[in-house]
């Protein structure tokens, strides 16, 4: 399941993560973010223990959204050792983004 997480929580969960971290940063009025929705929770659950799944709402932390350019919806980074490695936009394939935190 991916969690959504705050700005708050950001440098704890995924620059201090000791494992890769993918985070999408969606928006609720977003149709291929709801499609993408249920392949990130499966995808989390997939790689539970070597690899995390967190969602960002950019309408709610918008100064994420800003720290990472974000600038279309979904937007999905990976990110290993508190740095962002990859990024995806768009609907992406499961398998991609597993590849992308393997």
């Amino acid at each position: 399941m991916a969690t959504q997480i705050t700005a708050s929580e950001f440098q704890e969960k995924v620059l201090n993560a000791s494992t890769p971290v993918l985070v999408d940063f969606f928006a609720t009025w977003c149709g291929p973010c709801k499609m993408m929705a249920p392949v990130l929770d499966e995808l989390g659950q997939d790689m539970a223990g070597s690899a995390a799944v967190y969602k960002v709402d950019v309408d709610q932390e918008m100064s994420l959204a800003q720290q990472f350019n974000i600038m279309s919806v979904p937007t999905m980074i990976v990110f290993k050792n508190g740095q962002p490695v990859q990024q995806f936009v768009g609907v992406q394939p499961k398998q991609t983004l597993a590849s992308a935190l393997a």
